[in-house]
């Protein structure tokens, strides 16, 4: 995945946030094993001294972080190659959003339920104005590729061609091509009276033939996939030269040979169309039926959920249009129009072409200081004998640090036990492999393996059996809750003492996306942390209920309580003339109580500052409301992924893994930890020097919803992970 795509596009693609706390129950009426949290306060009963039109809506939110996204594409200043990228990652989110976000407003809206958004605004409403700022967006999209984006790879040498534009010769091996590689694969389906409409999969690229009888002058339509199978951008292999490369589009060469699938019949006219589905699982967790089976059955199911999404490209008739419609069962407020090429994640091809001059320079994270290889090999346990490490990733390296501490354990014949959590892993995960070794030699090893991961979940299925074949205690998380939390848990026997080791991060356990996303994590061997991540897991693997611990935050319950807590602290330290202040470092802000929190902080004359890089439903700088908040968004080579909240005047730094949103704070288990090492929480308010930094570029939030670039042109800019990127190298 890219930079600033969702996180596989889930953080911000995800089950409805609905005013009120979901989730399945047990038997006896709340999760198992964990202390449900209380509902959430609606608009409706915050309070009566804010107004009611004080929020921003969720959707449109996102489709401005979106807007964001292309916006980088758009950049003259960045480097090409990262251009196309950026115009890839925001047909990956769009996709995403639409088979999650949209898929779900659509169902309210079909069914009936009438639950407005905070906002206001009702499912239909909602769609309505999604349908329109997406169509603009798409546009402008297709703009930035097919009149910046496109001339300029070409001018470099790097072209995507049409058949009409190839040579005598490029025809001919493109045929030979055509012969051996994609006819076998080709399967036109017809529709008439003897055949059904064919079934058309989710996010496949089909074509739409009108083929004509000669003799009887009778038009028929067919369907042709574009197999998936066969890249989609066919390199026209033309010189050897390897500053040029060519590709063709595979709908354009199955285009051109479509007389070979309909022999005898007239080839009338073509168009390129895709389907998007809805893909939201829908998991009915019944305590007497084994997880992994239900979501097995669901996942076959997911292929065939309801269309959500029509694009077609903008060349399409207007009886195919209407057929389409017809038979797929689409509003026309649900087709999208494309200029060009249909799904431009397909760029990722393009982002693939060895031109290093036309791509960031080459990237390499740091070992921590902590880590370095010194005269005398020592382990990561003598390390955090000495103290707390606090990593910062990508620019901390993620093997020699994360990974090292799971590996050494696994490998260590002191170590007795390990408890990890999985959220997203890797495809061949270092972190599994080590959990499989050390289960393999002897150690109680617990994997909790959250199987509900969306868009991961065959990817975890696969993770959990490999672990359980190895031995490892296997547990799929709790009814009615994701368990979203990073962290890991090492027993090591010292002498005659039993030491805890552990992690707590903001990140996925994915060496992968360590090197993309931005994240920070805790190493520590801190005695309360330990007891307090003993006591989690035995809420995860056993029938604890637990609500309160001594240095973790932990939802359901705990997280929204603590963190609105300490924001009426900050309150209280200002009305006492104290210094006070409030820093929030997250990728969404949702939640109403604590944004209605946020407001009456402002209100008070605490100053805030908020870095957000999606979604944010508060409106900032109101008179009266929320002039002492400012909200910022960075967006750029590295995800910005990091929770980190510091509440300037009591002095307290929490990192963890819980953005502000509904599903985090009432549907998941989250753990926040409190940051306390002087050496740590000077680093993280180093981040947020940064990241405030006037001169940083970044998006303002503005009081009406939009989002401004800053600093204003002429002015000194400065790119905050480009800065971080220096310090790193030059402690390195």
């Amino acid at each position: 995945m890219g930079a600033v795509t969702t996180e596989n596009n889930q953080d911000q693609a995800q089950q409805a946030d609905s005013p009120t706390t979901e989730g399945a129950t047990d038997k006896a009426g709340e999760p198992r094993g964990v202390t449900s949290a209380p509902p959430a306060v609606t608009p409706d009963d915050a309070g009566t001294d804010l107004p009611d039109d004080r929020y921003l809506n969720r959707e449109l939110s996102w489709l401005d972080f979106n807007g964001r996204v292309l916006a980088l594409a758009e950049d003259a200043s960045q480097p090409l190659l990262e251009r196309a990228k950026f115009l890839a990652i925001f047909a990956s989110n769009l996709d995403e959003f639409y088979m999650v976000r949209v898929a779900g407003l659509k169902r309210r809206n079909e069914t009936g339920l009438s639950v407005r958004s905070a906002d206001g605004l009702t499912p239909r409403e909602q769609l309505a104005y999604i349908s329109k700022r997406n169509q603009d967006l798409v546009e402008r999209h297709a703009r930035v590729f097919e009149e910046q984006v496109r001339p300029s790879l070409s001018e470099r040498g790097i072209s995507i061609a049409t058949w009409s534009e190839l040579t005598d010769d490029d025809h001919a091996r493109f045929a030979a091509y055509y012969r051996e590689q994609v006819f076998p694969v080709l399967t036109p389906l017809a529709f008439d009276p003897a055949h059904p409409f064919p079934y058309i999969s989710g996010l496949s690229l089909n074509l739409a033939v009108t083929v004509r009888n000669p003799e009887t002058g009778r038009e028929s339509f067919a369907r042709v996939k574009v197999p998936d199978n066969v890249p989609r951008l066919v390199p026209v292999d033309r010189t050897a030269d390897e500053q040029v490369a060519v590709f063709l589009p595979l709908e354009e060469l199955i285009a051109a040979h479509l007389p070979t699938l309909f022999t005898g019949m007239d080839v009338i006219e073509v168009h390129a169309f895709r389907v998007t589905r809805n893909a939201d699982l829908e998991v009915e967790e019944d305590r007497d039926e084994d997880l992994l089976k239900a979501l097995e059955r669901e996942l076959a199911q997911r292929r065939f959920g309801p269309s959500v999404r029509l694009e077609i490209s903008d060349d399409m008739s207007e009886h195919m249009l209407e057929l389409l419609l017809r038979e797929l069962e689409v509003h026309p407020s649900d087709v999208v129009v494309v200029n060009g090429l249909l799904d431009l994640s397909c760029l990722w091809q393009i982002y693939g072409v060895d031109r290093k001059e036309l791509k960031d320079p080459p990237f390499r994270p740091a070992t921590h200081q902590a880590f370095a290889e010194r005269e005398t090999p020592r382990s990561v346990f003598a390390t955090l004998r000495e103290g707390d490490v606090l990593v910062h990733h990508p620019y901390d390296s993620f093997s020699t640090s994360v990974q090292r501490f799971i590996e050494q354990a696994a490998s260590d014949p002191h170590v007795l036990a390990i408890k990890q959590t999985l959220y997203r892993t890797s495809g061949d995960s270092p972190i599994v492999n080590a959990l499989v070794d050390a289960a393999e030699a002897g150690k109680q090893v617990v994997a909790l393996v959250e199987l509900k991961a969306r868009f991961d979940e065959q990817a975890n299925i696969k993770w959990a059996r490999q672990l359980e074949k190895a031995g490892v205690h296997v547990v799929y998380g709790l009814v009615g809750l994701k368990t979203h939390c990073k962290t890991c848990l090492v027993v090591r026997q010292e002498g005659s003492t039993i030491r805890r080791y552990c992690h707590i991060g903001t990140g996925n356990y994915n060496p992968k996306t360590a090197r993309l996303y931005e994240d920070v994590g805790l190493l520590t061997a801190e005695p309360s942390i330990g007891a307090d991540l003993t006591d989690l897991f035995n809420v995860l693997t056993g029938y604890a209920r637990q609500e309160e611990y001594r240095s973790l935050l932990v939802a359901p319950y705990g997280v929204r309580r603590g963190i609105v807590e300490r924001i009426e602290r900050e309150v209280a330290l200002q009305r006492d003339g104290k210094p006070a202040g409030i820093r929030i470092k997250m990728n969404s802000l949702v939640d109403e109580q604590v944004i209605d929190a946020l407001y009456r902080a402002s209100q008070a004359g605490v100053a805030i500052d908020v870095v957000v890089r999606g979604i944010c439903a508060l409106k900032p700088g109101i008179p009266g409301l929320s002039d002492n908040i400012r909200v910022r968004s960075i967006l750029g080579r590295f995800l910005e992924h990091s929770r980190i909240f510091h509440f300037v005047g009591s002095d307290e730094h929490w990192i963890g893994s819980a953005d502000m949103m509904h599903r985090n704070l009432d549907r998941r288990v989250e753990v926040q930890v409190r940051v306390t090492d002087p050496r740590l929480t000077a680093q993280l308010d180093a981040i947020f020097d940064s990241a405030l930094d006037p001169s940083t570029r970044c998006w303002v939030l503005t009081a009406t919803g939009e989002w401004v670039p800053s600093p204003a042109d002429g002015s000194t800019v400065r790119d905050h992970q480009a800065g971080l990127l220096t310090q790193h190298r030059a402690l390195g």
